[in-house]
């Protein structure tokens, strides 16, 4: 099956696609604020330009959108029905890529967190998440 969408109506529906200051995100560094944490945002460099950036504890936080990174399991992440070859070949590099960059980060020294989407809807279990992850 192919795209419902003419190629024009396709690019400008992708340029609405926000890849930074998404309301997830937002979330995320609310709470690591409220709860006393202070971060860089998206240092470039470093490997996949991680959401927060705590230098001092060298440890990063992405927030990831469940059907852009492929949370498994969830929902959120099911592929489209229409266009799949492309679809397809675009979310397993962006798994691809979020892995490498996971192990580029280890490699030198930083500890990374995944957050999905789909957990920032949970208010006390993310409070909990983020307090441990940058309290160990």
């Amino acid at each position: 099956m192919s795209d419902n969408l003419t190629p024009e109506q396709r690019r400008k529906t992708m340029a609405r696609v926000k890849s930074q200051d998404t309301e997830p995100e937002i979330k995320v560094r609310r709470l690591a604020h409220a709860l006393g944490f202070r971060f860089r945002l998206h240092r470039k460099d470093l490997p996949g330009k991680p959401d927060l950036v705590f230098p001092k504890l060298k440890k990063v936080i992405f927030v990831h959108g469940c059907f852009w990174h492929g949370h498994e399991g969830c929902e959120a992440s099911k592929k489209p029905s229409s266009n799949t070859e492309y679809w397809n070949k675009k979310l397993d590099r962006n798994k691809k890529r979020d892995q490498d960059n996971l192990k580029r980060l280890i490699s030198v020294g930083w500890e990374p967190l995944i957050i999905w989407e789909c957990e920032t809807k949970k208010d006390n279990e993310l409070k909990i998440k983020i307090s441990v992850f940058l309290n160990s």
